[in-house]
């Protein structure tokens, strides 16, 4: 992975370049000390994740986020900042940053996040591959309908929510993108479900409902045990992990809010490993 530092603090670009060094989490192609710099840097030394102050001369690191992001969409941004305001966090998620780490810098939270991103984008990498080879297959022959719905429900089964009564119109869905090589970007989720039954509310409500329970589940996991392998696997690719965070403050009593759930992205989610297993078979 390529790794380029926004941060105006000499001494922390050092710390960063060195626990990144010494853990082999991938090369730092560059750095600068301001925001207010020629993004097309980052593309002409094919960046993968930039680590980004969020208060900095010039221009603030939520703009900078923000720019990036309408700039180049699949760079992963992790904010660095000393700030630990929940609306200045809010703001800086929703400006399009994966995750946010606090200074001082802990050594071991940047090697697990870092790791933890690029895992991430190794797997829409793989995921983009797997569109492609069908994309081009136009012959691609469907899948066979009980070894589908078992990957599904194998997934399903490890986030706690097999027995749920939405988790079959989980796997109606799913296997109905897989098989017609569709993507679900081109429909809203009303369109989706109503593909299915005449009342779609209802089916996305069974949907909506079965994903929150998965998500619980994994905050509940994620407490009792932060190196789960199925809280570690899921807690990002089925679901936002800045929302499974939400909601294991909400367990313990931090915050008043829960954490939220994204249809698109879990079913995306599930749409990656399956063709992912299907292949490697």
């Amino acid at each position: 992975m390529n790794l380029f530092i926004i941060e105006d603090d000499i001494t922390t670009i050092k710390i960063l370049e060195k626990v990144i060094n010494e853990c082999q989490l991938g090369n730092v192609v560059g750095y600068e000390m301001n925001g207010d710099f020629n993004l097309n840097e980052l593309s002409n030394r094919n960046v993968d994740i930039v680590l980004l102050d969020l208060l900095m001369p010039k221009k603030d690191g939520i703009k900078v986020a923000k720019d990036i992001k309408k700039l180049f969409p699949l760079i992963k941004i992790i904010m660095i900042s000393q700030v630990s305001g929940k609306d200045m966090i809010g703001r800086a998620y929703k400006n399009g940053i994966e995750y946010y780490i606090h200074k001082p810098i802990n050594a071991l939270e940047l090697e697990q996040i870092v790791k933890k991103v690029s895992q991430i984008i190794k797997k829409d990498r793989i995921l983009g591959e797997i569109q492609n080879i069908f994309n081009v297959d136009d012959n691609k022959k469907e899948y066979k309908k009980e070894s589908l719905n078992n990957q599904i429900n194998i997934i399903l089964k490890k986030i706690g929510v097999i027995g749920e009564i939405g988790s079959e119109d989980i796997v109606e869905i799913v296997s109905y993108l897989i098989n017609n090589n569709e993507n679900i970007s081109k429909y809203t989720v009303k369109e989706l479900c109503s593909i299915f039954e005449g009342n779609p509310r209802n089916k996305e409500q069974r949907i909506r409902r079965t994903i929150n329970i998965g998500l619980v589940n994994l905050a509940h996991i994620g407490i009792e045990d932060y190196l789960n392998e199925s809280f570690q696997e899921y807690s990002n690719t089925l679901y936002n992990f800045e929302q499974i965070k939400r909601e294991m403050d909400f367990i313990r009593g931090r915050s008043k809010d829960h954490g939220k759930v994204n249809f698109k992205k879990f079913i995306n989610g599930l749409i990656y490993y399956c063709e992912k297993n299907m292949l490697e078979k």
